[in-house]
């Protein structure tokens, strides 16, 4: 799980998007390069992915 997500100084998750591994070509550009840009991990899901962190500092 620390691989995928990181926890700000301020307590906010972070995660990367999905859907930039393969089948690009099909994409547009700018699809892509909202791919690639870092998300917020919705409030919903928060506390069960500090559950799961080793070090999030609950």
């Amino acid at each position: 799980m620390s691989k995928r997500f990181k926890v700000t100084a301020t307590g906010k998750v972070l995660r990367r998007k999905q859907g930039k591994r393969h089948i690009l070509q099909n994409k547009s550009r700018k699809r892509k390069r909202n791919l690639g840009k870092v998300a917020l991990v919705a409030e919903v899901d928060k506390k069960a992915i500090l559950a799961n962190l080793p070090f999030s500092h609950r």
